[in-house]
């Protein structure tokens, strides 16, 4: 059954499930089957439906291979809810579906949700455009155009050209101050730049139609990636926003298990007690860690969570998780590494009698990690596969990205060393550029496997011929050792060797002193042969 990836924009999760409707309508078996003396025709048995949804789930790379069986049953619940099924009696609208074997089948009527319709590109950009550092009547020009203004005007006679600023400036203008960098300006760099980067790895048009500017905060990024301790995690300067002590250390007792454990007695089924003191403060928390406003974001992050694309999927959620309140990126820098830590560790009891201790981590805390204000249909299923990819690359997804760093920071040095008067900005004609732009950033291109390969034996080929070359020059190898070698290289690498020895004729030949037999020199001289020479 064919299925693509649904990229990231508006309405994803609209599109995800009319994508799984349509997957499900069309491949799912039909066959007659007999109930209560009756037969029934073109229906299926709901165990059926389980284990053929859930093995398309597992294959389909929206959702990964982390779905479980009982995920599947409570999709099968909202497919009946929401009237995509209906039992062999034309019922639906209820949530009793159970794994077994009651006869449902699929309704005449189209179950595809409608997705609605985009404002035009014209008035979204009415209603949506924010005010930006680059809007508004800026005080800053380009300095290449400054630099090119000095250069024209270095041609023209001096004093014309004194004359020309005579007229063309007020004679005020001298002794106005030159206006600062503000803090709200710098606020807008920080924002402006991230959600450039943003957008430039989702690879979308505009990030209109899955963030809401409203509630971007360049304060939250602003803390996120300068007020961090030496282990990257965030520090707070409220501290009634951070978890409680107890909730801390739980989480301690049970990243270091068993090494730490608290001041309390542990006993059978203390670490259990434990995890479920850390999973019930989670869910009480007031909403999710990735919070509601974010909640269209990630989840269009979603889209870019390939194997292909593991890369640009963790500088995506770098970037995303920068936009979090400080608090809440706290938790979840600490819920994760906590999480991490409890599924790698060996010596950890398990935690539920019937899951494996990775998989609980996954589904326990997928809830309290996104959800959306509004029930949606794959809260459930998209929420898990984001938990794994955090669990996964936590501590590349959570730690402040430095190149951003870098930018925005070299940006603001810009800025402030193009500082032009206040009031001639007035002056400038609105044609001309009054704040340099954006820095553009590039992204590095996958190569195929084939250029892979080839790049690779081109650089090894390389070194080795490197390598000969030294064991035949170098000076300070002994010539035994050097013989040595080459034969080992020779056994090892024929093809270069062959390369730079053509022929045995021309191997190196690194002694060319004639050979003196050792015997020769080794010949006692005997009373007999004294005698006979005297």
């Amino acid at each position: 059954m064919s299925s693509h990836v649904i990229s990231p924009g508006p309405y994803r999760a609209t599109k995800l499930w009319n994508e799984v409707t349509r997957l499900f309508r069309a491949g799912m078996p039909l066959r007659k089957h007999r109930q209560n003396f009756r037969h029934y025709a073109s229906c299926f048995t709901a165990s059926a439906a389980v284990d053929w949804l859930h093995q398309l789930l597992c294959n389909n790379s929206n959702f990964g291979p982390d779905v479980t069986r009982q995920q599947t049953v409570q999709l099968l619940k909202k497919f009946l809810k929401n009237h995509v099924i209906e039992d062999v009696k034309g019922r639906w609208g209820t949530e009793d579906l159970e794994d077994n074997n009651v006869l449902y089948r699929f309704p005449s009527t189209s179950p595809l949700k409608p997705i609605p319709c985009s404002a035009p590109a014209s008035e979204s950009r009415s209603i949506k455009k924010r005010p930006s550092f680059k809007d508004k009547e800026g005080f800053f020009r380009f300095r290449s155009t400054r630099r090119q203004e000095k250069e024209t005007q270095e041609n023209v006679d001096p004093a014309l050209r004194i004359q020309q600023e005579g007229d063309n400036q007020p004679e005020e203008e001298q002794q106005k101050q030159r206006r600062e960098l503000t803090v709200e300006d710098e606020q807008e760099i920080w924002r402006d730049i991230t959600l450039t980067h943003l957008q430039r790895i989702l690879d979308v048009p505009s990030l209109d139609e899955v963030l809401d500017h409203r509630y971007v905060n360049p304060q939250n990024i602003i803390h996120n990636m300068t007020k961090v301790n030496k282990h990257g995690v965030v520090t707070l300067d409220d501290k009634t926003n951070d978890l409680p002590d107890w909730v801390l250390s739980a989480m301690r007792s049970l990243a270091n298990w068993p090494k730490y454990n608290g001041t309390q007695q542990s006993y059978p089924g203390f670490e259990r007690d434990v995890f479920k003191t850390v999973s019930d403060y989670f869910y009480s928390l007031p909403q999710p860690l990735l919070t509601y406003e974010l909640y269209e974001l990630f989840i269009n992050v979603l889209g870019v969570l390939q194997p292909q694309c593991e890369r640009v999927a963790i500088e995506a959620l770098q970037l995303c998780t920068l936009l979090l309140p400080p608090a809440s990126r706290r938790k979840l820098q600490l819920l994760m590494r906590m999480a991490s830590r409890i599924s790698q560790n060996v010596d950890m009891p398990r935690l539920h009698p019937a899951i494996g201790t990775r998989t609980l981590m996954v589904h326990t805390f997928s809830g309290c990690v996104l959800g959306s204000a509004e029930e949606c249909d794959l809260d459930e299923l998209l929420a898990t596969r984001l938990v794994s990819f955090l669990m996964d690359h936590q501590q590349s997804i959570l730690s402040v990205p430095e190149y951003l760093l870098g930018a925005i920071s070299d940006h603001i040095q810009y800025l402030r060393t193009s500082q032009v008067p206040i009031d001639s900005v007035s002056k400038t004609d609105k044609s001309d550029p009054v704040c340099p732009p954006l820095p553009v950033y590039t992204f590095c291109h996958q190569i195929s496997g084939a250029e892979f390969e080839q790049q690779k034996l081109e650089s090894s080929q390389k070194a080795m011929e490197e390598l000969l070359e030294i064991l035949v020059t170098d000076q300070n190898i002994s010539e035994k050792d050097r013989r040595k070698k080459l034969k080992r290289f020779q056994k090892q690498y024929p093809d270069i060797y062959r390369q730079r020895f053509p022929s045995p004729d021309r191997e190196s030949k690194t002694d060319n002193k004639p050979k003196i037999k050792p015997p020769l020199l080794n010949i006692k001289k005997t009373k007999a042969f004294q005698s006979i020479r005297n």
